[in-house]
C-alpha cells in the first residue's frame, strides 16, 4: 500500500512555496504581537507570490493591517478623547498599543490624574506591580477621588493583597490631614 507524501514532503521539493509558508507565517505571527507594518510587508510578499490560494490568504490579512495602520494614524481632538481610545485597546487586550499611546499622552499632559491612573491600572495588568503602585500613587495625589475607583477596579486585583496597595487606597485618615508646624507650636504655648 501506498503512502501519499506529506505536506512536509511536498514543501522540501519547492523552496519557493516553503519561502513564502514561512512569510505567512511570519506575517501573521507579527500581526499578533500588534507590529502592523511587519507584518504587511511579509504578507505582501505572498500576495506577490506564485501560490494564488496562500495570496488570497494573505491578501485578507493585508487589509486588516492597513486597517489597523489606518486607525493608529488617528488625530484626536482632545487628550480625553485620546485616552478613551487607549482604555479601548486595554479592554481588547492590546496592551502593547496602550503603552505606547499612555506615553504619549503622559508626555502631552504630564500631570492629568487619568493618565497617571491609566498606567497605573495598565502597568497591574501587565504583571509590573511596582511602576502600578508608583502610578496610582501620582494618580491618587493629582486627584484624591481616584483612591475610591481604584478601590472597586477590577483592574487592580492582582494588588488585591498587596498591603502597599491597600495602605495607598486606606490611608491612616490622622496622617492623610497634619497640622501645620505653626498650628502645633501655637497649641502648646
Amino acid at each position: 500500500m501506498a503512502q501519499k507524501p506529506t505536506a512536509k514532503h511536498t514543501l522540501v521539493s519547492d523552496p519557493q512555496l516553503a519561502q513564502l509558508l514561512k512569510d505567512y507565517e511570519a506575517g501573521l505571527r507579527a500581526m499578533q504581537e500588534h507590529k502592523y507594518d511587519k507584518a504587511k510587508t511579509l504578507l505582501q510578499k505572498v500576495v506577490s507570490g506564485t501560490n494564488r490560494e496562500l495570496a488570497d490568504r494573505a491578501g485578507v490579512h493585508l487589509n486588516a493591517c492597513s486597517q489597523q495602520l489606518e486607525r493608529g494614524a488617528t488625530q484626536f481632538k482632545s487628550t480625553e478623547e485620546h485616552y478613551d481610545f487607549v482604555v479601548s485597546l486595554i479592554n481588547i487586550g492590546d496592551y502593547v498599543g496602550a503603552r505606547e499611546h499612555l506615553e504619549k499622552l503622559s508626555k502631552q499632559v504630564p500631570k492629568a490624574d487619568y493618565v497617571a491612573y491609566g498606567l497605573a491600572a495598565l502597568d497591574c495588568l501587565t504583571g509590573h506591580a511596582e511602576d502600578s503602585l508608583k502610578n496610582l500613587a501620582r494618580a491618587i495625589t493629582f486627584n484624591a477621588s481616584l483612591r475610591f475607583q481604584a478601590r472597586n477596579d477590577s483592574d487592580f486585583q492582582n494588588l488585591s493583597e498587596d498591603p502597599r496597595f491597600t495602605e495607598l487606597l486606606y490611608p491612616d485618615p490622622g496622617a492623610e490631614t497634619p497640622l501645620p508646624p505653626e498650628e502645633e507650636v501655637g497649641e502648646l504655648g
